[in-house]
């Protein structure tokens, strides 16, 4: 169990702060949820105590995860399928997963791609929740802003 202002990423939404853990009465069923701050941009989710390890909710990564992730960020891209659909299943489900070098992989391929010619609007969508899930963890882990966390994901790409 996690504690008040242990820092936490929740798959699909990113890295925040727990501010503090609350009842609530949801269809007449009484739960302890944790009140996720996300550090990117200020939303506040509630987060059901006995359900976190079931969504995949985990604690931050360390700092030398991070220079891990910003080498990767550097890397040559992955192969992707051609068809955009199939590269949006696979995005996603490596999104799903939590862990931050595959945020990150999807990060640069996509940005990369974005580069060369623009994406559709399905996989601009992915982009910009991917990184804000990465953005999001490198603000806490590194104790930087948004602006200073996007420059160095830019910069590494």
């Amino acid at each position: 169990m996690y504690q008040i202002g242990d820092r936490i990423l929740y798959p699909m939404h990113g890295a925040g702060t727990i501010e503090h853990i609350e009842p609530r009465k949801i269809l007449g069923t009484v739960r302890n949820y944790y009140v996720l701050n996300i550090s990117c941009d200020g939303m506040e989710l509630l987060l059901p105590v006995d359900s976190c390890d079931d969504i995949g909710v985990r604690p931050i990564v360390s700092k030398e995860a991070v220079k891990q992730v910003i080498s990767i960020l550097g890397q040559e891209s992955s192969r992707m399928p051609v068809n955009w659909s199939k590269r949006q299943r696979e995005n996603m489900k490596k999104l799903k997963t939590g862990d931050i070098k595959e945020a990150a992989e999807i990060v640069r391929n996509l940005t990369r791609m974005d580069r060369r010619k623009k994406l559709s609007a399905g996989e601009k969508k992915m982009l910009s929740n991917a990184r804000r899930i990465l953005l999001s963890e490198i603000m806490l882990v590194e104790d930087m802003d948004g602006e200073e966390a996007f420059r160095l994901v830019e910069c590494a790409i």
